[in-house]
């Protein structure tokens, strides 16, 4: 065979095409919303889907305060973290999390399906959580995606 149709396609940071995706999260389930958005940040829904590199989407994700738990998972759920200093853990419920920075629960589910690497906090800086429907970014003209179509 003299064609290059049966080779395999490995993208590179000059190859990929990067699009703006723009997502609601009003009244979706958090951990699959997360799962939906960290699989387009990633790449995963693109035929040409390297694993070592940033082929995924910039995606923006508006309305992040009226995300959805199911269950009493407001309330009952409980994130740890540490500052650091002995005696230090903190916790908070996603209740708390969302009267305060309503952005970062979101943004800490996506983190926690990326890689934990140097690739993975490349990723995770192309996803842009804004509470409420208007964002900064509409001169990239982003693309609306549906997340209840998306497997």
């Amino acid at each position: 065979m003299d064609t290059l149709s049966y080779k395999t396609i490995s993208a590179n940071k000059a190859t990929v095409n990067k699009e703006w995706l723009l997502v609601d999260a009003e009244g979706q389930a958090l951990g699959r919303l997360a799962s939906k958005v960290a699989k387009m940040l990633r790449g995963k829904n693109k035929p040409e889907f390297t694993p070592h590199v940033d082929c995924g989407d910039n995606v923006i994700v508006i309305n992040a305060e009226k995300v959805a738990l199911s269950g009493k998972k407001m309330t009952d759920r409980v994130y740890l973290r540490h500052t650091g200093y002995p005696g230090g853990q903190r916790s908070q419920t996603p209740e708390e999390i969302l009267k305060k920075y309503p952005e970062r629960l979101i943004e800490r589910s996506v983190r926690g399906m990326l890689p934990k690497n140097k690739l993975g906090t490349a990723i995770h800086k192309n996803l842009h959580v804004v509470v409420g429907p208007d964002h900064k970014y509409e001169a990239q003209k982003p693309k609306v995606v549906d997340l209840n179509t998306i497997k």
